[in-house]
């Protein structure tokens, strides 16, 4: 795994969401943003994108939220309690909260998204399989009980990666699980204007007038969320240089994903602002089908972590304009840990071993597919990157086959390599 920061820029000159507004019956607030991609699917537990998680921040809300300090924080709970034992816990919904339909937020909603939520999500399966019994008590009580007591209960509530548990009317989330909702409609700060969406264009948000933000400071996911702006256009932008000159004549007010090699003409522009999204960093990493061959042999992942750099991916996604550097752990990079690359088990770069080590594995010469977002500015460059590597170890070195399928009529391997926490495709972590 390779970390980097991740740059959001901004008009700052037009950005009423990060200013402090006033808006008149005459003057309406409109911010203008280029997103991380086009939103296709809407429904938010049936699919992990981040474009439809961040969709969802804006149309549903959450029991729970994390802060800045990744702690959960009560969102739409007003208050919770645990039994001693850690095996029942109650939780107590704020008064007052309103679905976009007008009709109140019960206990009995959130009994059903959790459900729905939980039969999709990794965590919320976990918290799923040690459940004893999930119920409303009344209209703003509900009562979760379990079979032993596990310490994610909170966590898990208020995560903040894809699958977000985002609570929906109960007539929504009765929907299976595995079938898309097609009514939007939340509790959250925005309405989902359907009239004007337009798949591959632009995306609409009104204000939820009747929306009740919690009265403590804003914090990550948590706290109140104050609404100050009238309407959100999320408008589809996926060549990089109109996005960005977009921002610079005012047309845009938010590109979130710029291209790196944009990034210093950006800096130079008078009234544009750059800021990380996350001071963290963000965890960059592959994702190899290890279900089917080739790469469902230990040896041909191994192999391909040899045969691959961190920094040559990086370089080719971030390049000098944005902090990164190399990582050797799975789950988080500590100078420790880095120190350690040998006794963690992380291969050195070696093409030699590494055809060795894959020609050992029994592959068979089967096309290997590679999956590329062309239309993202950060993905796009990694997918390139890696196919070329594969296809220059076929030539030089018999390493993966006959090529790559390719899909795309532009002769460009079709992909869309994972991404998490707004990272991007990148050198697999070691099996």
């Amino acid at each position: 795994m390779a970390i980097a920061r991740r740059d959001i820029v901004l008009g700052a000159l037009m950005s009423p969401a990060l200013l402090p507004a006033r808006t008149s019956a005459q003057t309406r607030r409109v911010i203008r943003a280029v997103p991380i991609g086009d939103l296709r699917i809407l429904d938010p537990i049936w699919t992990t994108a981040y474009i439809t998680r961040n969709h969802g921040y804006l149309v549903w809300d959450t029991l729970f939220g994390l802060d800045e300090q990744g702690v959960p924080r009560p969102q739409m709970v007003d208050s919770y309690d645990a039994s001693p034992d850690g095996l029942t816990w109650n939780f107590t919904l704020r008064s007052g909260m309103l679905w976009h339909d007008g009709g109140p937020v019960r206990a009995a909603d959130c009994v059903a998204s959790i459900r729905r939520w939980g039969a999709r999500d990794g965590m919320g399966q976990a918290l799923m399989s040690v459940t004893t019994s999930l119920e409303a008590v009344n209209a703003l009580s509900f009562r979760l009980v379990l079979s032993r007591p596990v310490a994610f209960v909170l966590e898990a509530l208020g995560k903040i990666d894809s699958n977000v548990p985002f609570m929906m009317p109960e007539r929504l989330a009765q929907t299976s699980p595995n079938t898309q909702i097609r009514e939007m409609i939340g509790s959250g700060p925005f309405r989902f204007v359907a009239g004007e969406w337009v798949p591959g264009a632009k995306i609409v948000y009104e204000r939820f007038d009747r929306y009740l933000p919690r009265s403590e400071p804003a914090s990550r996911a948590a706290g109140g969320k104050v609404v100050k702006v009238d309407r959100v256009e999320m408008v589809y932008t996926p060549d990089p240089a109109t996005a960005a000159s977009g921002l610079t004549t005012g047309e845009f007010d938010v590109l979130e994903s710029p291209a790196p090699d944009l990034l210093g003409m950006l800096r130079r522009a008078r009234g544009v602002k750059i800021a990380a999204n996350d001071p963290l960093g963000y965890g960059l990493f592959a994702v190899l089908n290890h279900l089917h061959p080739p790469f469902d042999k230990v040896e041909a992942r191994r192999a391909l972590l040899m045969a691959i750099r961190q920094s040559d991916f990086m370089q080719a996604t971030v390049g000098d304009e944005s902090p990164w550097r190399e990582c050797a752990a799975v789950f988080g990079c500590t100078p420790e840990e880095d120190a350690r690359r040998a006794e963690l088990g992380w291969p050195a770069y070696d093409p030699d071993a590494a055809r060795a080590l894959f020609a050992g594995s029994g592959y068979d010469g089967r096309p290997v597919l590679l999956m590329d977002p062309a239309d993202n500015a950060t993905l796009h460059p990694s997918a390139l990157l890696l196919a070329e590597a594969l296809r220059q170890d076929r030539r030089e070195r018999q390493f993966a086959g006959d090529g790559l399928e390719r899909p795309s009529s532009r002769g460009v391997p079709r992909a869309r390599p994972s991404r998490r926490a707004g990272g991007t495709s990148m050198p697999p972590t070691p099996p």
